[in-house]
């Protein structure tokens, strides 16, 4: 699953763009220093970084500057209050892949990152298939003989887990973790929930039911 890198000072913000970004089905992490996010970002923790330019050690200018020099190359999207023609351009000239101002809408915020990806990903889509069933999952696109069906960002993120791991059995805590975000709850059946609107919506004979385990795309 594409991880975000979101590095922002602000809790509030960063916590109002990691919901966001995880109910459209990425894994997301948060750092709220510059060095440390020089370090994880020339260590190639994500596929992509939202990077904060008034950071405390290091500011984004200098992060995104020293990771380019350093030949990273992953997509790097700045966030900034400064909305400044100047400072736009020196963001865009010393590397940012894109440059958002502050405040934003949480949807063109997404905008631009489905566009960054899909630019970094060196094609038009990442396509997923297996039997009559095809992800497209830089569009968030899914189509069951090559009809186009409606999943929600959750419904994709756990048909993507399935068509990731064709005949292997995932438990519920495996996709609690990977599509929720969450440690496993013995109390919970959003697992059970979910899997039963995948069925509804792409064939109820491709996910099997293993008895006290979890579930296997078939």
């Amino acid at each position: 699953m594409t991880h975000i890198l979101i590095v922002e000072d602000e809790p509030q913000i960063a916590s109002f763009v990691a919901r966001g970004l995880s109910t459209a089905g990425y894994t997301t992490s948060i750092i709220d220093d510059g060095a440390q996010a020089l370090t994880a970002i020339v260590r190639g923790d994500a596929d992509l970084v939202l990077l904060d330019v008034g950071l405390p050690t290091m500011d984004g200018f200098e992060v995104l500057h020293n990771a380019r020099a350093q030949g990273v190359s992953v997509p790097i999207i700045m966030l900034t209050a400064r909305t400044s023609t100047r400072d736009t351009v020196s963001g865009l000239d010393a590397g940012a892949s894109d440059y958002v101002p502050k405040p934003f809408t949480f949807e063109e915020l997404l905008a631009r990152v489905r566009s960054r990806l899909r630019e970094s990903s060196g094609a038009v889509s990442v396509v997923l298939s297996h039997g009559n069933v095809s992800l497209d999952v830089l569009a968030r696109r899914a189509t069951v003989d090559g009809r186009e069906v409606e999943l929600s960002a959750r419904e994709f993120a756990l048909a993507e887990q399935f068509l990731r791991n064709p005949g292997r059995v995932l438990s519920r805590e495996v996709l609690l973790s990977q599509v929720w975000g969450l440690d496993f709850d013995p109390g919970s059946n959003v697992v059970d929930v979910y899997v039963r609107y995948l069925r509804g919506k792409l064939g109820i004979e491709h996910i099997v039911t293993v008895r006290g385990t979890g579930y296997r795309w078939e």
